[in-house]
């Protein structure tokens, strides 16, 4: 087992500044980079935790000139902002009160007692950013070793504090959790899975397209089904149709898109589409994206003429989930209709809406044929202006 934490972004000069400035023994690297570090994956974000209370944070980072933003001052949260990226620094912490959104924190001295407000075992690890020094409170390295998701303490209370804990216990689960399943944690998310109606809606859906986004989250979307979660956040959800999306993505060498996969969990229904998005409260584009993906049909027609029609996501998203080939789209641009109404007014047609549907009726001939070059366009001009007989 590594007793002490060590990779390259430990050792970077704007970290090594940012330790300098906070002092020895002051603060420490916690949470995902720490758990990540461990398990050999790229590390994104890099918070730390330290003894020093806010104000003290600020004065210290500022006499060294390290440009530093109050980000979440109520709950002790600075974050320094650096040439390699920014690095949260919080006080430590314990909870007053909680009510499952939101909490009201004192500021604390003790290590351990910080751990304990933290939701899982494998996130409440810390490491000495001069040593590399691990600190685990709560068997929490033991159960990245087992893959295990498991919660500190009381399952129960965890989720009582914040109710959205449930929803970050899947998004884990099908993150890391390729061990045992942790029985009470499962029995505690099932048990208070009506507490998510608390939560505001968009917390939910980005918690939600969060788990979608991650490789295979299948399983644990049929996990959650099975315990009576998915039922309170996405009712009209089809499991079954998500891990068909997937074996389909993977088999093609998609990546994966929550929104498409959101798709796959919804019936062909558009209006029911435009009600997830606003519940979810996706943003426009989300919502027209999702909306076009529900008004597939079993069989989507010619891929290059899908895409012409309805872009590029949008023809992906409805030949993936119809289990259709993409090999078309590869490498594939959509290419711009040339013909203009003026040209055709040009050949004698007068202004107004004839121009539009003689335009139209070419545009769809030239669909049709595979987009040909523009002497295929003048012909199919002449044709449509010599009349019905041509």
């Amino acid at each position: 087992m590594i007793h002490n934490l060590d990779a390259p972004w430990m050792h970077r000069e704007d970290i090594a500044a940012l330790n300098a400035a906070l002092g020895e023994g002051q603060a420490r690297f916690v949470g995902g980079a720490v758990r990540d570090t461990l398990l050999g994956q790229p590390v994104k974000d890099i918070d730390m935790a330290t003894l020093l209370r806010p104000e003290e944070v600020i004065a210290r980072l500022d006499a060294a000139a390290i440009r530093n933003v109050p980000t979440g001052i109520d709950h002790g949260t600075v974050t320094a902002v650096l040439p390699g990226g920014p690095v949260e620094i919080t006080t430590l912490r314990h909870d007053v009160s909680t009510d499952g959104r939101r909490a009201t924190v004192a500021f604390a001295s003790d290590w351990q007692e910080d751990a304990a407000r933290r939701d899982f075992t494998i996130n409440a690890l810390y490491a000495d950013p001069a040593t590399g020094e691990i600190f685990d409170y709560f068997g929490g390295r033991a159960d990245l070793d087992k893959r295990c998701v498991r919660f500190i303490g009381d399952a129960r209370q965890r989720i009582r504090e914040d109710h959205l804990r449930i929803l970050r216990y899947f998004r884990f689960q099908a993150r890391f959790g390729t061990g045992p399943v942790d029985a009470e944690a499962e029995s505690a998310c099932s048990e208070l899975a009506a507490s998510l109606k608390g939560l505001s809606r968009e917390r939910v859906g980005m918690e939600t397209m969060n788990l979608l986004g991650l490789p295979d989250p299948a399983p644990t979307v049929q996990r959650m089904a099975d315990l009576g979660v998915l039922a309170v956040i996405l009712p009209e959800a089809d499991p079954q149709a998500l891990a068909a999306l997937i074996a389909h993505e993977k088999a093609q060498g998609v990546a994966p898109d929550p929104l498409r996969r959101l798709a796959a969990l919804l019936p062909a229904n558009v209006p029911l589409a435009e009600q997830v998005a606003a519940r979810f409260r996706l943003s426009g584009a989300q919502k027209k994206r999702l909306a076009t993906a529900a008004a597939r049909e079993d069989q989507p027609g010619d891929p290059r003429a899908l895409a012409y029609r309805l872009g590029t996501d949008g023809a992906l998203d409805r030949l993936l989930l119809a289990g259709a080939d993409i090999a078309p789209l590869e490498d594939w641009t959509i290419p711009t209709f040339p013909l203009k109404g003026g040209q055709i007014v040009a050949r004698g047609v007068g202004a107004g809406p004839e121009v539009a549907r003689i335009l139209h009726r070419v545009k769809d001939r030239w669909i049709a044929e595979g987009f040909p070059d523009e002497s295929r366009i003048a012909e199919l001009l002449d044709a449509e202006l010599a009349g019905p007989a041509a």
